[in-house]
């Protein structure tokens, strides 16, 4: 059973410096951070909602808050996220993942990239925002972020995120940008597993794999003695709302000529699969192709390729539609970075309170309605008991 201390959000961001002169502090940073996560827990989308929330809740917040200059205003909730270190906060962040995570091996660690789309800022030229975020799928839980450089691209944000983690023992899926010689060997070199979609940025070794899975598939895999070689097979098949969607997994053992002819560090399979969809009588089909250093377990591979899809449809669907990531406007300095980084702990926290079997969306509208429910919700990570309400730093 993990310590509550050491679960605790605030004793994490404890260490996270302040970006105001001493003399210019009104507020304690650690009151501005609980009331702007209570805020965005319960669906707060801009720094003016964060301020209206403190204020409709300040009887409340004054338990265990001390508020020595009372609620801070939009103002100053915007000037202390757009000035606070992006970087301490991810570490400050990942602190506190690592402390309530529980790893287990084989955990699939899945990364993928999603641009803040309103984020980009005519007015002074910045770019959007492009964070890059690992996503666990036994916890179901954001693992950290980074941002991608406003000059590059995931292939650089990538091995960043990944020397942030621990993924010894696990199964690192990323899509197509990150199959990458460089990234692969960071992976085993890490102690954990990849599997990579394949697709034309790597032209010779898609090409490669493709024709040599085809091949066999279209021959079933027997060979000129009619013997079959070594492989395996795996299929399901779901459906719902007049869709109708089976998928094929085929896996087979590296062939020396490939491995010769391409060397990727670690790599002993390649895999395809095949989604058949019907919708409203069309049906349409599709094969991609993976390499992976796992053995050639198409069913245990097939459960990673499925998995992978979680940080789309249980994160980045999630934040758009419940955190309404995508028409967020705030868009100064640092700010978009730290904010998308607080809606992460945001649903760290409502995804690890299980007790209310409802959807996001309506857990945060709970928690706006019930105090004692975002007690419940803060209460599993022992959030404000570590709150320091003696302490001697003001603002």
């Amino acid at each position: 059973m993990r310590s509550p201390i050491d679960a605790s959000i605030v004793k994490h961001f404890a260490a996270l410096p302040d970006p105001r002169l001493t003399r210019a502090r009104r507020h304690n940073l650690l009151d501005i951070l609980v009331i702007a996560l209570c805020a965005v827990i319960c669906g707060a989308e801009s720094f003016s909602a964060m301020a209206d929330y403190g204020y409709s809740k300040e009887t409340w917040l004054r338990t265990f808050l001390e508020l020595p200059g009372g609620i801070p205003s939009h103002d100053t909730f915007a000037r202390i996220f757009a000035r606070l270190d992006p970087a301490a906060f991810s570490r400050c962040f990942l602190s506190w993942v690592q402390a309530i995570q529980e790893k287990t091996d084989n955990e699939i660690v899945s990364l993928d990239g999603k641009r803040l789309r309103r984020s980009l800022n005519k007015a002074t030229g910045s770019a959007g925002v492009h964070m890059v975020s690992a996503w666990s799928w036994h916890n179901r839980l954001v693992l950290g972020q980074v941002k991608a450089d406003d000059h590059s691209n995931e292939i650089t944000a990538i091995p960043q995120l990944l020397s942030m983690l621990d993924v010894a023992g696990c199964i690192v899926t990323i899509d197509a940008i990150g199959t990458q010689k460089p990234i692969a060997e960071q992976i085993v070199d890490q102690g954990a597993d990849y599997l990579l979609a394949l697709k034309r940025n790597q032209p010779e070794l898609y090409e490669d794999a493709q024709s040599y899975l085809d091949n066999w598939i279209a021959r079933k895999f027997r060979d000129e003695n009619d013997a079959i070689v070594e492989h395996s097979t795996y299929q399901t098949r779901d459906g719902e709302h007049g869709r109708i969607e089976a998928r094929r997994y085929w896996a087979m053992p590296l062939p020396d000529w490939i491995d010769s002819k391409h060397k990727w560090a670690g790599l002993r399979s390649i895999a395809a699969v095949e989604a058949e969809r019907t919708v409203d009588g069309k049906t349409s089909v599709h094969r991609r192709y993976y390499i992976t250093t796992l053995n050639p377990d198409a069913k245990r591979i097939g459960h990673a390729i499925r998995n992978h899809w979680g940080i789309e449809n249980r994160l980045h669907w999630v934040l758009d539609m419940s955190f309404r990531e995508d028409e967020s406007r705030i868009r100064t300095s640092n700010a978009p970075q730290n904010i998308a980084a607080l809606r992460h702990v945001a649903l760290n926290l409502i995804r690890s309170e299980k007790r209310q079997q409802r959807s996001v969306k309506r857990k945060q509208l709970l928690a706006g309605w019930r105090n004692d429910y975002l007690v419940q919700i803060l209460l599993d990570q022992e959030l404000y008991f570590e709150t320091p309400k003696n302490s001697k730093r003001t603002s």
